[in-house]
């Protein structure tokens, strides 16, 4: 009888090793096969936080840029002139501000269609592009109306700068469908300083705008105001 009772408890014994062989996995590896699927997933959602955030800049991008002269919008603008006085009351440098408005638009596109005064007002961005520096902006503020972000001018340079925009784009012709198209612009100036705020800057430039307007259109109508120089606001 006990010959027979080793004998079960040693084929017990060899009947329970292939079991616990084959039971679960070592805590070891689980815990890493755990950490390699976090790392992935880590991975994984990095990458398409990235691939967001890279669409975010562009939808940002074209949310602040005017899609037909491809320059900053009004919004767009703002944010620039917003970035600038902060810039200023920091470190006290200087700017100015010149708000255009563009004379006779309306009544070229009424005569010769938008596309006419779509290419007038790209001739326009081209001539005041080429009158600004790379760290200058320009931006479109609505459909005639033109800003100017300029750092480092005194008052008398930004004025000067000004009147040299005034008399470039009067002399600007434009050719369409056969026929020959002018127009203008009227300029108003705010300097930028410490104390500036960027709405209060855009509002008294804007002011000197009109008032400039104004006083180009007793140029015209002031016989002794040479004649090459009319050009009707």
């Amino acid at each position: 009888m006990k010959k027979k009772t080793r004998a079960t408890g040693s084929r017990v014994s060899k009947r329970r090793k292939p079991a616990q062989a084959n039971g679960k996995a070592r805590p070891g590896r689980r815990a890493a096969g755990a950490k390699d699927d976090t790392k992935a997933e880590i991975q994984r959602l990095r990458s398409q936080l990235a691939k967001a955030l890279v669409r975010v800049e562009q939808l940002q991008a074209a949310a602040e840029t005017d899609f037909l002269l491809e320059i900053p919008n009004r919004r767009g603008f703002e944010r620039e002139l917003g970035r600038a006085i902060s810039y200023i009351q920091r470190y006290h440098a200087s700017g100015a501000l010149i708000v255009l408005d563009v004379d006779r638009l309306k009544p070229i596109n009424d005569n010769f269609g938008h596309a006419a005064g779509d290419e007038v007002l790209k001739a326009i961005v081209a001539v005041l592009s080429r009158q600004i520096r790379s760290s200058d902006v320009i931006g479109r503020l609505g459909g005639d109306e033109f800003a100017l972000l300029l750092w480092n001018l005194s008052e008398t340079d930004a004025r000067a700068k000004a009147a040299a925009l005034e008399e470039d784009i009067d002399g600007l012709s434009v050719a369409f469908a056969g026929s020959t198209v002018a127009t203008g612009v009227s300029a108003g100036v705010a300097i930028l300083g410490v104390h500036s705020d960027a709405a209060r800057a855009l509002a008294e430039a804007d002011r000197a705008m009109y008032l400039r307007k104004a006083q180009r259109r007793h140029e015209v109508s002031d016989p002794s105001f040479p004649a090459d120089r009319r050009a009707t606001p």
